[in-house]
């Protein structure tokens, strides 16, 4: 049973709130000040706290700063209750972190749907999705349902793309937020002499192309398909509403689709301070990670120039430190496609 504390220095009003609440299926508890209220909140967690902002000794205002300073009280859904004529000052209270707000006199379906929506959202929030096509579906239908959020698309379109195509390219507009559900995929920025290197290796289960929508700004680099690719097309709208329309369900979001970003920072300074042993020994663990599900060690089946272009080397150079690798062993090489042998000598090579 969910809990709620009401907080309101009218004994009417709060006896009526709680009863309203009780008849609902909630449990409930009350406080006639603003003390009471924040003593009561530490003891008992409530779900959510219905508190008004006029009151003795401490109001509104000092309830929501102290409860949002406890680590204990600080997530937990905040709603104002506010007289007409102080409707005014309820922007101060969302400021300072309130969730809602209602203006007395209140109708009962009015409290009991604002109530509702909160203890959605934190479901929402609390909730752990997937980084997979199903849980972001999961989430962005969660998301809806719960009444945060309505202009949303029920459908996401599937494109199928073949190899070489390309997804989107450099300096163009971005429209959608993609999501890689079979395939290969890899990104790419071309220098001003012509050479490509390869900024990331896409599989199943990568988002592509979020940077750009969250930045409002052109593509900084290219997405061409390496492998037969069935791909989700989230629509810029639906991705930017999520965005800008609620911070906390933004937080969540963008956790979702971007639960490899640390793993691409630290590729990116291993391209910039290690040997060429060691960026090659990288690349081919990377590599091995996004196409191999834990246990299996299928072979590595990009070419030797995009695995060059990963490495951010020339092809020739990479030809050679994979020749050393065979012969130490390290990797198998046959029909062209490269195995890896022992893959923690490769994770730890010291030099």
């Amino acid at each position: 049973m969910k809990t709620v504390l009401v907080i309101d220095d009218n004994p009417d009003i709060r006896e009526n709130t709680a009863e309203i609440l009780d008849l609902a299926g909630y449990k409930t508890f009350t406080a006639e000040n603003g003390k009471k209220g924040v003593d009561l909140a530490l003891k008992e967690k409530p779900d959510v706290i219905v508190c008004d902002i006029m009151m003795p000794e401490l109001d509104g205002y000092g309830v929501l700063h102290l409860l949002r300073k406890n680590d204990e009280t600080m997530h937990i859904p905040f709603i104002f209750l506010t007289a007409k004529t102080e409707r005014g000052d309820f922007r101060k209270g969302m400021e300072m972190g309130a969730d809602d707000y209602i203006t007395k006199p209140f109708e009962d379906i009015e409290l009991l749907n604002a109530i509702e929506v909160r203890l959605k959202k934190t479901a929402v929030l609390e909730n752990k999705y997937a980084s997979t096509s199903q849980g972001i579906k999961d989430f962005i239908n969660d998301v809806k349902e719960s009444g945060l959020m309505t202009q949303l698309t029920d459908q996401y379109e599937m494109v199928a793309l073949a190899k070489k195509q390309t997804l989107y390219q450099e300096g163009k507009r971005p429209r959608y937020l993609y999501y890689l559900v079979k395939g290969k995929v890899k990104a790419i920025k071309t220098h001003e002499d012509g050479k490509e290197y390869i900024t990331d290796l896409l599989s199943e289960g990568d988002f592509i192309g979020y940077p750009a929508l969250i930045e409002d700004k052109n593509y900084d680099d290219s997405a061409i398909v390496l492998e037969e690719a069935e791909i989700l097309q989230i629509p810029k709208d639906d991705f930017m509403h999520m965005i800008y329309g609620d911070i906390s369900i933004a937080t969540k979001f963008i956790r979702i689709i971007t639960q490899n970003v640390k793993d691409k920072e630290q590729r990116l300074l291993s391209l910039a301070y290690s040997s060429l042993r060691k960026r090659v020994a990288r690349a081919l663990v990377d590599i091995h990670g996004k196409f191999n599900t834990e246990g299996e060690n299928k072979p590595i089946e990009i070419s030797r120039e995009d695995i060059a272009h990963y490495v951010g080397t020339a092809t020739e150079s990479l030809i050679r430190t994979l020749s050393d690798f065979k012969g130490e062993k390290l990797i198998e090489i046959k029909e062209g496609k490269i195995s890896i042998s022992n893959i923690e000598k490769l994770r730890n090579l010291l030099y």
